[in-house]
């Protein structure tokens, strides 16, 4: 599949669904650049490395580029996204089903920022889409499993591997440096957290910017009547297109979940917190290059266990830990069932 810029002008002119899903599609991105951003520049806020209005622009920098360079390099996790769900042959109700899906998707990440939980938007938004297909499908045929099994195995595996990463990390830097004076290594390892803070930002515009084109890329898919399957190019001017879209929703910044992530969680020493964003880039990149798509709100808040584990496990605040576990649980649930829900009342009305 192939999509010229001025081919998608031709059909948004002509095709008012294709105008709601971009608009929708882009409030998404932008709520996730919004909500997300947090998790890339707690922890240099925190550790007191950077200023928050300076990390929020090196991460809506690095956001940016992040999409834009890792979807020219690999678009396997758009793939995924694309073959997620099955919406069916009829293109105007697929299309009032994905429309759903995504208004979904953006009541869920706002109610979560108010809240200042560190929720996942990834994880709602193929919850979301898969029960606005469930919908649509009358059934379980909307969902495709061999897509969804990456899914789960990327929830567990980005788990497991950022709370390692962070505690590895942790440890391998304490030996290194252990018999170096603390006081000179500071602004050293305030650098440190300031690239580390830097390449989380970069690797969560690859994963969750990759999600939201495939997503992007079913829409328009969809409203010509087919979903496509195979693979296809990503065009460069919807790569562009996303990367501003979630840079624009980087710079809004979300300082309650600054404070859940990278004050009340674990407290951290400038060194922790570069391990705890180095160890998350690293899980990320991994799963990016692979085409699995994982949480970068669940990767990140992994990894800062890990590193308070490293200290003490008494030293993470476990309270918060279980609030963000549910949070997590929950979104797959709640968001499939929001999804479904407003699907049949879409349905209805506009049907």
């Amino acid at each position: 599949m192939e999509l010229s810029f001025n081919n998608y002008i031709a059909q948004l002119v002509k095709n008012p669904y294709i105008l709601i899903i971009t608009i929708l599609m882009l409030s998404v991105i932008l709520v996730n650049g919004w909500t997300d951003a947090p998790n890339a520049i707690a922890t240099c806020v925190s550790t007191r490395s950077i200023r928050p209005k300076k990390a929020v622009l090196i991460a809506a920098i690095f956001n940016f580029l992040g999409v834009f360079t890792m979807t020219l390099i690999s678009s396997t996790v758009v793939q995924t996204l694309y073959n997620i769900a099955n919406f069916g042959k009829n293109s105007s109700y697929a299309l009032i089903a994905l429309c759903a899906g995504l208004v979904a998707i953006v009541l869920w990440a706002v109610l979560a920022w108010l809240f200042g939980i560190p929720t996942s938007e990834s994880h709602a938004l193929i919850a979301g889409v898969s029960g606005a297909a469930i919908a649509i499908q009358k059934g379980i045929s909307g969902i495709n499993f061999a897509e969804w099994k990456k899914v789960i195995f990327g929830l567990i595996l980005s788990a497991v591997l950022g709370f390692l990463f962070g505690y590895l990390i942790t440890k391998l830097i304490e030996k290194i440096f252990k018999n170096f004076d603390r006081r000179k290594t500071l602004p050293f390892f305030k650098k440190f957290q300031i690239f580390s803070g830097g390449a989380m930002a970069f690797m969560h515009g690859a994963q969750d910017g990759q999600k939201f084109i495939g997503i992007f890329l079913l829409a328009v898919s969809l409203a010509n009547g087919t979903q496509i399957q195979g693979s296809f190019a990503v065009p460069i001017w919807l790569m562009l297109l996303c990367s501003a879209t979630m840079t624009l929703g980087t710079s809004i910044g979300g300082y309650k979940i600054i404070k859940t992530v990278g004050l009340k969680m674990v407290k951290l020493e400038t060194y922790q917190g570069a391990s705890a964003d180095l160890a998350g880039a690293i899980c990320l990149l991994l799963s990016t290059v692979f085409g699995i798509p994982v949480s970068t709100t669940q990767v990140k808040t992994t990894a800062i266990m890990g590193v308070g584990a490293s200290k003490s496990i008494k030293k993470v605040n476990w309270k918060i830990v279980k609030n963000m576990f549910l949070a997590w649980i929950i979104t797959f649930p709640a968001c499939g069932v929001l999804g479904y829900v407003m699907t049949l009342g879409f349905l209805k009305i506009f049907i």
